[in-house]
C-alpha cells in the first residue's frame, strides 16, 4: 500500500503532527490508518493510531488509490485547501486549481497538459511525484467528496447532486460513491444525516436572504456551503478591501456579507460569501443542478482560503518594517479576483484614476455589456465602443487588446501560467506596464507578486524608483503580495 506516495512527506513530523492535533497541518497531508482501511485529518478526534499503522498521504485521491476510505468523523472533504508547492512542483498547484475549477469535468488530462504548456506522461509523473497519484484521480476524489457534503448538507435531488458536482452521469456519480465511501447516495445520506442534523439550506422558500442592501443581487439562499479556512484568518479586512472596491450593479458589499452576480456557462446568479471565524460560507443563487466547482473555486481564490497564515506570518514577521504591521493584523489574505480577465480590466480601469473613480466606470462596463449583472467576457469587450461610457481612448484600446490577445490565447488568465510568464504577456500589450500586470498577478492568487510601481509602497519603504522598491522586497519573498497588503493597509503616517 501507498508504493507511489511521495518520498518528502517526513513520516516522523507528520506523526508528531497527528499526535498533537496541530491545527496548522490540517489540508497539508491525510492520515492512512491500515488497520481501519480508513483515512483521516491529522486533526481527528479519533484515538490517535500506532505509528506503524499509519501512512501519510498529500491528497485524499492518493489515500483512495491505496484502498482507504474517508473518516466519518473528521470528514477531510471539510479540510482546508493547500497551495504552495513550488519549483517543478508549481506545475502540479497549478494543476490541481484547474481541476477544482472542473478542468477534468469538461476535457481529458491532454487537454490540462496542453494548458500547463507541458506533455500529458510528464504531467503525470509530476503528479504522481508530488502527490502519490494520478490528475484523473483528484479530478475523481474531489467530485466524490463535493457530492457527499451536498448529501450532508441539502436536500438536493441525487440527479442534480451528480450534475452540480461535475459528475457527466447520475450513473458514474452513484459509481464513484460506492467505490470511494462504499456506500450509495441514499446509504451516505442517511448515513450523515443523523450525526449533522436537518440540513441548515434546504431551498430558497425556507430560508432567510442575507442582508446585502440591494435586491437586485440578494441570493435566496438555495444552496450553502461552508468552506473551512486556517486561522488566523482577517476576514474582515477582506470585506473592506471589497466594500472600497465594489461596483454598481455587480457586487453589494456590507459588514458581514460579499455579494456578487456570477455566471457558469449561460447561467447567471448570485453569490453570497460570509466570513466567520473558523469558515467562509457560501450560499448559491443558481439552478440545483449548476456546476459548483467554479463557484467554489471563485469564492476560495477571492477569499485566498489556500493560504498558510502561520507560515506567511512567521516569514514577514522577522521583518524590522513588517514585524509590528504582522502583529497588528495576524492572517491577513490576498483579495482575489472572481475571475482573470475581471482582474485585467479592473487594473487597466484603475490607471493614474483614484478608487472611486475606477468604481464608477467599472459600472458602466457593466451595465452596458455584462451578462445580467455579471462582468463582461472578453468576447463582450473585443469590439465595444467603451469611448462613450467615457473611457479615454488609449484606455479603451488596451481593454479591447486584452479581451483580443485572452481570446487568442495571447494572454491566459487562468492560473495556468507561471507568475513570470504571465506578467511578461500582460506588459507585452500596448498600454499594460509592470505595475498593472503584478496587480493583475496578486489578483489572480500569485503570493509572489509585488507592484513595485505602486506610489503608496514606493513611500512605505522610501524607494525612489521601483529598482530600490524590488530591491528592499527581496527578502519577503516568496511572500511579496502579503508584504504588499499589510504596506497598503497602514497609512504612511503610521509606519512603524
Amino acid at each position: 500500500m501507498g508504493q507511489d506516495r511521495p518520498v518528502s512527506l517526513d513520516h516522523q513530523q507528520c506523526y508528531e503532527a497527528l499526535r498533537s492535533r496541530d491545527t496548522r497541518f490540517d489540508g497539508r497531508f491525510w492520515v492512512g490508518v491500515r488497520t481501519t482501511g480508513v483515512y483521516c485529518r491529522p486533526v481527528c478526534p479519533s484515538r490517535t493510531p500506532l505509528s506503524r499503522n499509519v501512512d501519510f498521504y498529500a491528497h485524499p485521491a492518493a489515500a483512495e488509490d491505496a484502498g482507504l476510505r474517508p473518516c466519518r468523523r473528521c470528514r477531510p472533504e471539510a479540510a482546508p485547501g493547500s497551495s504552495g508547492w513550488k519549483g517543478a512542483a508549481g506545475v502540479v498547484d497549478r494543476a490541481v486549481r484547474l481541476i477544482d475549477e472542473g478542468a477534468l469535468d469538461d476535457g481529458d488530462v491532454a487537454a490540462l497538459a496542453r494548458r500547463l504548456h507541458v506533455g500529458d506522461r510528464h504531467l503525470r509523473r509530476l503528479f504522481v511525484e508530488h502527490l502519490g497519484t494520478t490528475p484523473d484521480a483528484v479530478a475523481r476524489s474531489r467530485r466524490a467528496h463535493l457530492a457527499r457534503r451536498l448529501l450532508a448538507d441539502t436536500d438536493l435531488r441525487v440527479a442534480d447532486i451528480a450534475f452540480a458536482a461535475g459528475f457527466g452521469s447520475v450513473r458514474q456519480c452513484n459509481d464513484v460513491l460506492k467505490a470511494t465511501f462504499r456506500a450509495t447516495p441514499t446509504e451516505l445520506r442517511a448515513d450523515l444525516r443523523p450525526a449533522r442534523g436537518t440540513p441548515s439550506r434546504t431551498g430558497s422558500a425556507e430560508v432567510t436572504p442575507p442582508r446585502t442592501g440591494s435586491a437586485g443581487v440578494a441570493p435566496s439562499g438555495t444552496l450553502t456551503l461552508r468552506l473551512a479556512v486556517r486561522r488566523p484568518f482577517d476576514g474582515a479586512a477582506l470585506l473592506d478591501w471589497f466594500a472600497a472596491r465594489a461596483v454598481a450593479g455587480l457586487e453589494v458589499v456590507d459588514a458581514e456579507t460579499y455579494t456578487r452576480r456570477v455566471a457558469v456557462g449561460d447561467r447567471t446568479g448570485a453569490v453570497t460569501i460570509r466570513p466567520t471565524g473558523d469558515a467562509v460560507v457560501l450560499d448559491v443563487d443558481l439552478p440545483p443542478d449548476t456546476h459548483l466547482g467554479s463557484l467554489v473555486a471563485g469564492a476560495r481564490r477571492a477569499f485566498d482560503l489556500g493560504a498558510d497564515p502561520v507560515a506567511v506570518d512567521e516569514h514577514l514577521g522577522t521583518d524590522p518594517l513588517l514585524g509590528p504591521l504582522v502583529a497588528r493584523r495576524p492572517g491577513i489574505r490576498v483579495p482575489g479576483s472572481w475571475g482573470g480577465f475581471e482582474a485585467g480590466v479592473r487594473a487597466v480601469i484603475g490607471q493614474q484614476i483614484s478608487v472611486a473613480a475606477a468604481r464608477t466606470v467599472l459600472g458602466r462596463i457593466v451595465a452596458a455589456h455584462g451578462r445580467d449583472g455579471a462582468f463582461p467576457e472578453p468576447e463582450d469587450l473585443a469590439d465595444a465602443p467603451l469611448e462613450q461610457l467615457g473611457i479615454i481612448g488609449q484606455r479603451a484600446d488596451t481593454i479591447r487588446r486584452l479581451a483580443d490577445a485572452v481570446l487568442a490565447g495571447a494572454v491566459v488568465l487562468d492560473g495556468s501560467v507561471p507568475h513570470e510568464e504571465l506578467v511578461a504577456s500582460l506588459v507585452a500589450l500596448k498600454g499594460i506596464g509592470p505595475w498593472s500586470a503584478e496587480y493583475v498577478a496578486l489578483r489572480l492568487g500569485e503570493p509572489d507578486a509585488f507592484p513595485a510601481g505602486d506610489l503608496h509602497l514606493r513611500r512605505m519603504l522610501d524607494a525612489t524608483n521601483d529598482r530600490t522598491a524590488i530591491a528592499r522586497a527581496e527578502a519577503w519573498r516568496p511572500w511579496r503580495a502579503y508584504a504588499a497588503m499589510h504596506l497598503w493597509q497602514t497609512p504612511r503616517e503610521e509606519r512603524p
